[in-house]
């Protein structure tokens, strides 16, 4: 396997006799790079208008909805009648009457829980934790640059931070940045190079190998750091003796301009916010993401062969890196604690296909990982109270096993109900997504918040067939969005 371990000295006298050529790259860089931002700067005002036009028909369309279900009403009673008449719709009523008062105590236990919920103070510079930082790479051209300059802008003391690159065969110029970045950052930064593509789990393992911090910690390439989510992100294992993981707080990075960036700011922040603090609060985090983690090196080290040898199906797992150590680390009988004001900004697909097959590998990642999980969360894995990771197994296992039948459900109504179905939809989402809204208004801005009920209407109608797919095609291979960013 190659490798290139590149101290100051090293570099460079290694690159003296290139000088010329990192110059002329570096102003054809800069040509590109303004040209880019004069791009942006275009986008965004055309952006503005489309974003106002979008918000203001997903409230049309949910308004209409919501009259509809009014003019509606007799065909409603009449479908209850109907449905209540017949022996299978009388089962139906009561199973659909036991979903609901669940998902609703369910409810009302996480807000409990998230109330519950504190994110624990950076503790003194002299009880941080050595850290080593890892960063895989593939394809990410200058953006690696803009996460290593971060990383080193924290405050954080040099001297308890190493932080690893490694570069997993990118096919653009993603190496040049990386070595740019050690001309500037000297020692701080140590960068490696795989002499092919071999995934991101196989990059990561290289740096858990060769790290040398009692915590190592986990940023993708594509995302930024705040100047104190390192201290933040660590401080738990020092508080915590028996903490194995902690999650960072995912926002998005790219919400400038285009529309699902947009939504899914919203999103990840009652995905994060919400959920992983109502997860922490029972010392659970299912998933600790890629953009920022950090494990203890015990906890690691006590599943690093395991994970790296992964497979599902007889095939190895090179997806669900980040849930796939999450999950082994909880079964070791650790905490997972979720830190929200551990901050990182993470780029997000901006089109319909690079959304899709991202949602297609964590939905896939979701149902390996579950099955994985049900082997031992009945059992005595830790010490203590069970019930929460119980609590949080059992809610995953039964959204994936009522995918199907879901899915019949809404066809059998779109089939013989089609105006019903659509009318009594849209005012469940003006319902349903008014949560999040008021969630995201209060914490950061409201005005931003309403993308929730636009990011409800697109899931809903545009991305609903990706749960049943990605149970469908569980065992498959592949990162699916690599690859991207090249055909751009």
């Amino acid at each position: 396997m190659k490798s290139e371990t590149i101290t100051s000295k090293q570099f460079f006298s290694s690159t003296e006799n290139i000088t010329d050529t990192t110059v002329t790259r570096a102003s054809i860089f800069n040509v590109k790079e303004k040209k880019e931002k004069a791009v942006k700067k275009n986008d965004t005002k055309k952006a503005r208008p489309l974003n106002l036009v979008v918000l203001i028909s997903t409230f049309i369309v949910m308004i209409v909805g919501a009259y509809s279900v009014y003019l509606l009403q007799p065909d409603f009673d009449q479908f209850h009648t109907n449905r209540i008449n017949s022996s299978f719709g009388f089962y139906f009523l009561i199973v659909t009457l036991a979903l609901f008062f669940f998902h609703v105590g369910l409810f009302l236990y996480n807000v409990y829980l998230y109330f519950q919920y504190k994110p624990i103070e950076s503790v003194t510079d002299d009880l941080l934790p050595t850290v080593t930082v890892i960063v895989p790479a593939y394809n990410e051209s200058k953006q690696v640059w803009d996460t290593l300059i971060s990383l080193v802008a924290s405050d954080f003391p040099a001297e308890k931070m190493q932080i690893l690159a490694v570069d997993d065969g990118s096919k653009d110029d993603t190496w040049y940045w990386m070595q740019q970045a050690k001309i500037k950052l000297g020692d701080r930064l140590t960068i490696f190079q795989q002499p092919e593509n071999k995934g991101k789990r196989h990059a990561l393992y290289r740096g858990f190998q060769l790290g040398t911090g009692d915590v190592f910690v986990t940023v993708d390439s594509d995302s930024i750091v705040e100047k104190d989510t390192l201290r933040n992100l660590v401080s738990p294992f020092v508080v915590d003796k028996n903490c194995g993981a902690v999650a960072g707080n995912v926002q998005v990075l790219n919400n400038s301009q285009a529309i699902i960036p947009k939504m899914l700011n919203v999103s990840f922040v009652m995905s994060f916010e919400f959920m992983r603090s109502v997860e922490s609060s029972l010392g659970s985090v299912l998933c600790t993401p890629g953009a920022a983690a950090a494990y203890s090196k015990k906890a690691v080290f006590g599943c690093l062969e395991d994970w790296i040898n992964q497979t599902f199906m007889g095939q190895p797992s090179d997806i669900g890196e980040d849930r796939a150590m999450t999950n082994m680390i909880l079964k070791q009988g650790h905490h997972v604690l979720f830190q929200r004001n551990a901050i990182v900004l993470t780029n997000v697909p901006e089109e319909y296909k690079g959304l899709y097959k991202m949602f297609i590998r964590w939905g896939r990642s979701n149902v390996r990982e579950n099955i994985m999980m049900a082997k031992y969360v009945f059992k005595n894995f830790r010490e203590g109270s069970k019930f929460g990771s119980r609590l949080l197994f059992l809610n995953q296992s039964f959204r994936i096993i009522m995918t199907y039948p879901f899915l019949l459900f809404m066809l059998f109504l779109i089939v013989s109900y089609p105006l019903l179905f659509l009318s009594s939809t849209l005012l469940g989402i003006l319902i349903l997504s008014s949560f999040p809204v008021l969630f995201y208004g209060k914490r950061y801005n409201w005005s931003e918040s309403f993308w929730a009920y636009s990011y409800s209407i697109f899931y809903t109608f545009g991305l609903f067939w990706i749960a049943p797919y990605a149970i469908a095609t569980a065992n498959k291979r592949g990162w699916l969005t690599r690859g991207l960013s090249e055909i751009k």
